[in-house]
C-alpha cells in the first residue's frame, strides 16, 4: 500500500527557494519595502516553505479568510479549518500597493525569511476570527490574544521563502520535512502511519495512546511541536530529550519515529485538531491520535469536542482519519492503564493524567507517582525545573527509529 496523497490531491507543494534561484531572491530582497512577521507567522512561512501548508502558495485572501472563518473552505472550495495571514500596521500597509513586493523579515534576528507580491490588502473583524475559530473572543485565551495583538490589516499574496530561521541548525535531525518524514516511512514499509501531536513531554496516558495505535498501524510519527508555546510550557528540547528517552527505554525498535514541525501553538481546540489533520496528510500520515481536550487550553473546550468535530467535516475532505480513543488513566483495580471503554471501575480507582497536572507536580517539587510517568522521563523534567546550571543534555532522536 502506497502513503496518503499530500494534501489538495496532488505532490508536495515546498515553496522554498533553492541554488541560484534563492540567491538571486536574497540580492533583491535587499531593496524591497521589509515587514516584519509575528512569531506565528514565522512558523506559518517556514511550514509553506517545507510544503507542510501544501496545496496553499501564500497568505490568505479575504475571500478565503471570510470562508475559512465561516464555513472551514477556500474561496476555491478547498476544505481549511484555520485562516493562515500575515498582518501589518495600518500605517504600514498604507505606504504599499497592491501587486508590490515586500521582504518578509524574522522577527527574532531581522534576518529576511521570504519574498511576497501583494495581491489585496484588507482589514478584518478579529472578534469574528476568534469566535469562529476559537468559539471565545475571551482576552484571557492565548489564541485570541495572539489574533487580537496582530496589526489592523492583512497582506495576502504568494511567498518565496528564502530561509527556514535557525530550525535546521537548533534542532538537527529532530527537524524533519514532509518530504524526509515521506521517505522514512517508505525506506521502513510504513504506509498506515498515525501522528501523535504533543505540545508535552509524554506521560503514561501518552505512551498508552501511541501504544493502541501501534497495534493497528505500521507506526507513529511522534511529531513535537517546535515553535513558541505559552509561559509554564516545557521547551522542545527538554521535551525531545524526555521522549528519546521514553522511546529508547519503552517502545520497540522500528514503531516510533519521533519528529518536530516549526508552528506556533494556536490553542485552537477542535478546529486545530482538523489542522493537524491537514498538515500530517502531507507529512505522510494515514491517522492522527486524537485523545482529550486535543490542542485545547484551559476549559474553553469540551473533552472530546475535537473528536466530534471530525465528523461535522465534509465526507473525503481529508485522507487522514481521526483515531479517536476515550479518556485514559491508570486504574488501580485494572492494575494498569485503561481508558473509560475498558475499565469498569469508578474515580476512586482512577489516577488522571494530565500534562498540566504533571507540570504542576514538577514545579512544585512534588511527588510525582510512579503510575504518572516514567522514572527515565521524571529525571530529566526535574533536572529543567531545578534550574541546573548544567544545561540538560538533549538526546534527540531525529530520524533515527526505534
Amino acid at each position: 500500500m502506497a502513503l496518503v496523497n499530500p494534501y489538495g490531491g496532488g505532490s508536495l507543494k515546498p515553496l522554498l527557494l533553492e541554488g541560484a534561484q534563492r540567491a538571486a531572491e536574497f540580492a533583491r530582497a535587499a531593496s524591497l519595502p521589509k515587514i516584519t512577521v509575528s512569531s506565528r507567522e514565522k512558523g506559518d512561512i517556514i511550514m509553506l516553505g517545507i510544503g507542510g501548508f501544501t496545496p496553499l502558495d501564500g497568505f490568505m485572501q479575504r475571500a478565503d479568510w471570510e470562508g475559512v472563518c465561516d464555513g472551514m473552505k477556500m474561496a476555491s472550495g478547498l476544505f481549511w479549518p484555520i485562516p493562515i495571514t500575515l498582518s501589518c500596521a495600518k500605517a504600514s500597509a498604507d505606504a504599499l500597493k497592491t501587486g508590490e513586493e515586500v521582504a518578509l523579515i524574522d522577527p527574532d534576528d531581522g534576518a529576511v525569511l521570504a519574498t511576497m507580491r501583494i495581491t489585496e490588502k484588507y482589514a478584518i473583524d478579529k472578534a469574528h476570527e476568534c469566535a469562529t475559530v476559537f468559539k471565545t473572543i475571551d482576552a484571557e485565551h492565548p489564541g485570541v490574544k495572539m489574533v487580537m495583538e496582530q496589526g489592523e490589516v492583512n497582506l495576502a499574496g504568494p511567498i518565496k521563502v528564502l530561509s527556514l530561521a535557525d530550525f535546521p541548525s537548533k534542532y538537527g535531525e529532530l527537524f524533519l520535512t514532509p518530504k524526509e518524514t515521506r521517505g522514512l516511512f517508505e525506506k521502513m514499509g510504513w504506509s498506515k502511519v498515525a501522528a501523535f501531536q504533543t505540545r508535552n513531554p509524554m506521560h503514561r496516558s501518552h505512551e498508552y495512546l501511541a501504544k493502541v495505535a501501534i497495534e493497528t498501524c505500521d507506526g507513529v510519527l511522534i511529531h513535537s511541536l517546535l515553535g513558541n508555546l505559552k509561559p509554564g510550557d516545557i521547551p522542545a528540547e527538554v521535551r525531545s530529550a524526555a521522549i528519546a528517552t521514553l522511546v529508547d527505554e519503552y517502545f520497540v525498535t522500528n514503531t516510533i519515529i519521533q519528529a518536530g514541525y516549526p508552528l506556533d501553538m494556536r490553542y485552537a481546540g477542535p478546529r486545530e485538531a482538523l489542522l493537524h489533520a491537514v498538515f500530517r496528510q502531507n507529512y505522510g500520515c494515514s491517522h492522527l491520535i486524537v485523545g482529550r481536550d486535543h490542542a485545547g487550553v484551559g476549559s474553553y473546550y469540551g473533552p472530546f469536542d475535537a473528536h466530534h468535530i471530525f465528523d461535522e467535516i465534509p465526507k473525503g475532505a481529508l485522507e487522514t482519519q481521526p483515531l479517536k480513543i476515550d479518556w485514559t488513566f491508570w486504574c488501580y483495580r485494572c492494575g494498569g492503564m485503561a481508558s473509560a471503554r475498558t475499565c469498569p471501575h469508578g474515580d476512586a480507582d482512577r489516577l488522571l493524567l494530565s500534562g498540566t497536572k504533571l507540570r504542576k507536580l514538577l514545579s512544585e517539587d512534588g511527588e510525582v507517582p510512579p503510575e504518572f510517568s516514567r522514572p527515565e522521563v521524571l529525571e530529566i523534567l526535574r533536572a529543567y525545573y531545578a534550574g541546573l546550571t548544567e544545561k540538560v543534555e538533549v538526546k534527540l532522536s531525529g530520524h533515527s527509529a526505534r
